[in-house]
């Protein structure tokens, strides 16, 4: 992490877990572990959660997420929720890409580019997520397939935009496995997105992002991962679900 450039931000995802009653009392727990959090936090739940979520958190320094957004404003899209509904519910930050949303429902780099921008107008602060297959590492070909995502999920951005925008890097090989990159292998992606901003949008502009790393990330790896200077801190799946495992992740981004 570098604060003195960017901010550090420590979000979970929940995925489709915890009903409402459940959704109160993990941020009950979490609030007292993230009250002098030198790092954002955001908790990130199912759609129908969102109102409880963003009731519990008031007064506190947490701040809510929602799981994916559509590009639309409004019209025949059944099933789907608009960047403004998120506002009007009290949401501040929305995951958008991540790769079970391209995996099973079919979300392409052109969709994410337009949910992105969609969050963006709207004044919602978008968690854009890329990474790499396990068969696309192997092959050494992850410098390749995450500066396209890059360069496709945020065409046609400004600088301001882009400097807006949390990037999340997942190695897809590691969501959900167990398995997670070390901290020398997450430092370097972070670092390549870093550097394909700043080819497109200069210097300023890249060290102004905040790219977590996204896969696997827990209470005992936390700290290694998040001391890479181009690491901002994570996207939290499971360990999320845990708040005495969350805390211990934003006690390690909290380091100055």
């Amino acid at each position: 992490m570098n604060k003195n450039l960017r901010k550090a931000v420590i979000a979970g995802n929940w995925k489709m877990n915890k009903t409402r009653p459940e959704t109160l009392a993990l941020i009950n727990e979490i609030k007292p572990l993230a009250a002098d959090a030198g790092c954002e936090v955001v908790v990130c739940v199912p759609f129908t959660n969102l109102e409880t979520a963003v009731g519990a958190v008031k007064g506190t320094n947490i701040k809510v997420g929602a799981q994916n957004v559509h590009f639309e404003k409004s019209g025949a899209f059944t099933g789907e929720i608009s960047a403004d509904m998120l506002v009007e519910a009290g949401v501040d930050y929305v995951i958008i890409g991540h790769s079970e949303r391209r995996r099973y429902f079919g979300e392409t780099d052109e969709t994410v580019n337009k949910r992105v921008k969609a969050a963006l107008q709207a004044g919602l602060i978008p968690i854009m997520c890329v990474g790499e297959l396990l068969w696309e590492r192997e092959a050494d070909i992850t410098q390749e397939v995450v500066a396209r995502q890059i360069k496709l999920d945020m065409a046609g951005f400004s600088s301001a935009e882009v400097k807006k925008t949390v990037i999340a890097y997942e190695p897809v090989w590691a969501i959900g496995t167990g398995k997670t990159a070390t901290s020398e292998q997450a430092g370097e992606a972070c670092g390549l997105i870093r550097s394909v901003i700043a080819k497109l949008h200069g210097k300023d502009t890249a060290n102004a992002v905040t790219i977590q790393y996204g896969g696997s990330m827990n209470a005992q790896n936390a700290a290694e991962l998040v001391a890479m200077p181009d690491v901002d801190g994570g996207l939290i799946g499971g360990a999320s679900l845990k708040s005495a495992d969350f805390g211990e992740i934003i006690k390690a981004a909290s380091v100055k």
